[in-house]
């Protein structure tokens, strides 16, 4: 059944390429928010791809899952689990309806991203159809299988511009015999300082947090490795039962439902992801605008900010400490920090190859794509 689904796909690809068509990719439908609103998507046909579902492969002992793209994550995630393991990047959801395919596609990370990899990190191999109408194969189950295997990583946060995803292999890994959540109060200076000083030793951390005073640092791994953590960090240890608030806390910045993401602003005020260098303590803003509302994720090198300021002055400040900038929930959609020349180039390029008609959500990712 699902080969006959993917070869509706294909033919659905093709007649789009034949006849110069625009065609929006929707699966679950959980990460529609993310990226540009275009007009071109607006009058796109739908391209359903929810339907090509199913976990075509899992042999916990080789640490690899290979499942079609519609896939629910939650079906994975339930059966890792069931066996011990996980998928090491702690990818958000957003909503129960929220595939594997539209996960690699946004290649967005939760808060084990800077201790275990990205999701682009953890992709294996995949199946695409191109905007011709081909089916592609890259990668493959191993990470010493190398031959298209960067080639496989261009999915990964490419929103479906190149191809749209049929199959992925993803990298799993055990879960931790334990894990637990230390708080400790600090100024925003403190505690870069000491996320930075951690990290350069053997402590099994597994993510960081940073918000009104308070660094939260999770430590996961063997149990005697993470006792030896506590006792050299020090703080207060996350709730009376450790675990569940442990785990809540974690999940709730994993899908953006703290009262950071959630308050009383939440639809009024712009959400900013930005990636920076973790040691710079805040982004230099023109007088006027707020900078001070900001959560730091993944040991500094993730903020999220609440600002007002205009698209323009948010990624130039970015751009000036070279990092980027990305209006993340908005009326408007999301904004990217905008592509150097050279980068804008080798885009058009990777575009013109993979869908000559740009046919694939036409300017989800940027403009000129």
């Amino acid at each position: 059944m699902n080969s006959d689904i993917s070869q509706q796909l294909q033919q659905q690809i093709q007649q789009a390429f034949e006849q110069q068509k625009a065609l929006s990719i929707v699966g679950g439908n959980s990460k529609a928010f993310y990226g540009r609103v275009d007009e071109r998507i607006g009058s796109a046909e739908k391209l359903d791809v929810s339907a090509h579902r199913g976990v075509l492969s899992y042999e916990p002992t080789e640490l690899v899952i290979t499942a079609r793209a519609g896939t629910r994550l939650a079906e994975i995630e339930k059966l890792l689990h069931d066996n011990g393991q996980m998928l090491p990047f702690e990818p958000p959801s957003y909503a129960d309806s929220a595939t594997i395919g539209g996960t690699i596609a946004c290649n967005l990370s939760g808060p084990r991203r800077a201790y275990a990899g990205a999701a682009r990190d953890l992709l294996l191999g995949c199946k695409i159809i191109n905007g011709k109408g081909e089916m592609m194969s890259f990668g493959g189950e191993v990470m010493k299988n190398v031959a298209g295997y960067d080639v496989s990583r261009l999915m990964a946060g490419a929103l479906g511009t190149l191809g749209v995803l049929l199959e992925v292999s993803l990298k799993v890994l055990p879960k931790a015999e334990k894990e637990v959540t230390q708080m400790l109060e600090y100024s925003p200076s403190e505690a870069l300082d000491k996320i930075h000083t951690w990290s350069q030793t053997p402590l099994p951390i597994s993510a960081s947090s940073y918000h009104d005073s308070i660094l939260r640092v999770r430590f996961s791994g063997a149990t005697k490795a993470v006792n030896a953590a506590i006792e050299t960090v020090g703080g207060e240890t996350v709730g009376s039962d450790a675990m569940h608030e442990d785990q809540h806390y974690w999940q709730s910045l994993k899908e953006q439902q703290l009262d950071f993401f959630t308050g009383d602003d939440a639809s009024t005020r712009p959400l900013w992801r930005i990636s920076m260098a973790s040691d710079i303590e805040s982004l230099e803003l023109p007088a006027g605008y707020a900078n001070d509302d900001c959560l730091y994720e993944w040991g500094g090198a993730l903020r999220w900010l609440k600002s007002d300021a205009p698209a323009e002055v948010m990624q130039s400040a970015a751009s000036a400490v070279d990092g980027h900038a990305s209006l993340f929930r908005h009326q408007h959609g999301s904004i990217f920090q905008p592509l150097t020349p050279g980068l804008l180039r080798i885009h058009k390029n990777l575009k013109q190859a993979f869908d000559p008609q740009n046919i694939l959500n036409p300017g989800k990712l940027y403009p000129e794509l």
